[in-house]
């Protein structure tokens, strides 16, 4: 390897937020992340929404009530032809 050009490899400690921490190789000697092994929903089979300003109630809202709005709309009518030209009969 060269001198100089590779960065510098830590025993770095991870801490969750949920308070789970283990050891593991690194650039940095120390990280913070919000979510691990221990608590995220695919690993525990627990489903959890983290619901920021209500933005899932919006969503079945707005969604929620049932198929595609393009699906529940009439469909548009071609318009009719104009009718046509009347011919004066003169006698």
């Amino acid at each position: 390897m060269k001198e100089g050009v590779h960065p510098k490899y830590y025993q770095m400690k991870v801490t969750c937020g949920c308070g789970n921490s283990f050891v593991t190789g690194g650039t940095v000697p120390e990280l913070k992340i919000d979510i691990c092994n221990v608590c995220h929903p695919f690993f525990t089979g627990k489903l959890k929404y983290v619901d920021t300003a209500g933005r899932i109630e919006k969503f079945q809202r707005k969604f929620g009530e049932g198929g595609y709005a393009s699906l529940q709309r009439p469909k548009k009518r071609k318009p009719a032809p104009p009718p046509p030209p009347e011919e004066d009969e003169e006698t």
